[in-house]
């Protein structure tokens, strides 16, 4: 399945983004289409008048960057280019049934510059190995989100990341445990709160696995998107994007971010 659901996928958002082909809706899309960005409407139409504009967009491009599929979930790690007003980094989740993409989760944010370690948003790790590792890296990133993010079980950070190994691709923190204990010491010194309260999901696929959560930022409802690669039983690099959660009378759909 997750083969399949891979191949919808790309083959979709290459001729929709890619190729700006708005016939794709019709071959790739289900007729009942479930919409999660609270900035765009429910349901197919919606999706019609999304591409529709992009493609009449001279300036918008898209850029995929890696993908990851779990069954009948599909993630990919984009760039935008003309989707708003500054580039923006992405990650798109979408659930294939019936050969058709069904529906569609996602959290953007803009392009920033490299972090202290010199890293962007989307450079690092792309090929995915180790498929046979993908339950063991599932669970890894399910407990890694649950004790440490959630539970604030910061003296367990040595038992889930490599020391100096790690690679981060945030755009405030540099690398290794040190630059991440460094941020989260930054963050308690201002005053201000990165929360996360419940894990929703985690789709994995050999050594990479995405985690998307809910929580808040400096008091803000947030969705939280952290894409974790895995090494030696431990995590080696993370990727993320962060997007404030609009109130529901704000959003162009009632589905929620989740």
């Amino acid at each position: 399945m997750a083969s399949e659901a891979r191949t919808i996928v790309v083959q979709a958002t290459t001729e929709l983004f890619g190729k700006k082909d708005v016939s794709a809706v019709e071959r790739y899309f289900g007729p009942t289409y479930i919409q999660h960005n609270p900035s765009v409407a429910d349901g197919i139409e919606g999706l019609r008048a999304l591409a529709d504009s992009l493609a009449a967009s001279p300036d918008f491009k898209a850029t995929p960057h890696r993908v990851i599929a779990d069954g009948p979930l599909v993630v990919l790690h984009s760039t935008y280019e003309g989707f708003g007003p500054v580039p923006l980094v992405a990650f798109d989740l979408f659930r294939v049934a019936d050969v058709r993409i069904v529906e569609h989760w996602d959290a953007l944010a803009p392009v920033t510059p490299p972090n202290p370690s010199g890293r962007t948003q989307i450079d690092g790790q792309a090929s995915i190995v180790e498929q046979d590792k993908t339950e063991a890296t599932r669970a890894l990133v399910k407990d890694f989100v649950t004790r440490i993010l959630i539970n604030a079980e910061y003296d367990k950070l040595p038992q889930f990341i490599d020391g100096e190994k790690y690679l981060q691709h945030n755009s405030n923190i540099a690398d290794g445990l040190s630059g991440l204990s460094a941020a989260i010491e930054a963050l308690g010194k201002q005053g201000i709160k990165m929360e996360y309260f419940k894990l929703h999901r985690v789709i994995a696929e050999g050594n990479f696995a995405l985690a998307q959560s809910e929580g808040a930022f400096g008091g803000t409802p947030t969705a939280y998107y952290d894409l974790f690669r895995i090494e030696g039983g431990r995590i080696v690099e993370h990727w993320d994007v962060m997007q404030p959660i609009p109130p529901t009378s704000e959003a162009k759909n009632q589905n929620g971010m989740f």
